[in-house]
């Protein structure tokens, strides 16, 4: 395996953990589907701030249950042509996951320890993943998948948009073949991901108390270490 796919395969993990879904399913127009990204691109267009309450629950298929679920608080904030995030991971251990200027930075407190990730030639698939959902515009989601509108489903009372996401990137599926969003098309904003893995487990997210274009501050997309932490560059 050569460095630059290790490289794309390590992200990848890290991004599954910060996706970052009812089979009811109708048979919907291309119509259906442009209505649906042009309204995500008019909300784009409006993006500034995100911040909300997450649940993420990791479900393994060899021993078909849950084999983990995290929760935490996730941030986002356009800044110039780039979506940055931070995902403070509080159960069942504290981690704080950061994406800004084309790196991955996650850092665990209990070992005190900071693994960074330089996404490089791979900057917009890596960006594709951690911020799907939360300001990207529908043109953009085009250019990065094969999307599928498949219908209108209501999540905690909130009238959303399911689409059906496959990666065009050959190497990108290999890692995450499918992924299915619930998104709200007047916010732009994800509700709820199910991303799925080449191994057939997959990673469900959940979205509440969303607040939309207030002010983060930049803390938030900091890390807080101190002289014992050890950084690894990837």
């Amino acid at each position: 395996m050569t460095a630059k796919a290790k490289t794309l395969r390590a992200v990848l993990r890290v991004a599954s953990a910060t996706l970052a879904l009812s089979c009811l399913s109708f048979a919907a127009t291309g119509s259906d589907l442009e209505s649906v990204l042009r309204q995500i691109d008019e909300a784009a267009a409006k993006f500034r701030t995100a911040e909300a309450s997450f649940t993420w629950t990791q479900y393994n298929k060899v021993i078909d249950d849950v084999a983990e679920t995290q929760q935490g608080k996730i941030y986002f904030r356009r800044a110039g042509d780039e979506t940055q995030m931070s995902a403070e991971i509080m159960q069942p251990s504290t981690k704080v996951v950061i994406f800004s200027d084309g790196k991955i930075q996650v850092y665990q407190p209990r070992i005190e320890q900071v693994d960074i990730y330089n996404a490089g030639a791979h900057r917009e698939e890596f960006e594709s993943f951690l911020v799907l959902g939360f300001g990207g515009s529908g043109k953009d989601m085009s250019k990065s998948y094969d999307v599928k509108y498949e219908g209108s489903e209501k999540v905690d009372g909130v009238d959303t948009a399911k689409l059906d996401l496959t990666p065009k990137s050959e190497k990108v599926r290999q890692q995450c073949p499918h992924i299915v969003l619930w998104i709200d098309p007047q916010r732009g904003l994800s509700m709820q991901q199910k991303l799925f893995q080449a191994n057939g487990d997959y990673r469900l997210a959940k979205y509440s108390e969303i607040q939309l274009n207030q002010k983060i501050s930049d803390d938030k997309f900091k890390l807080k270490t101190n002289g014992k932490t050890k950084t690894l560059t990837h």
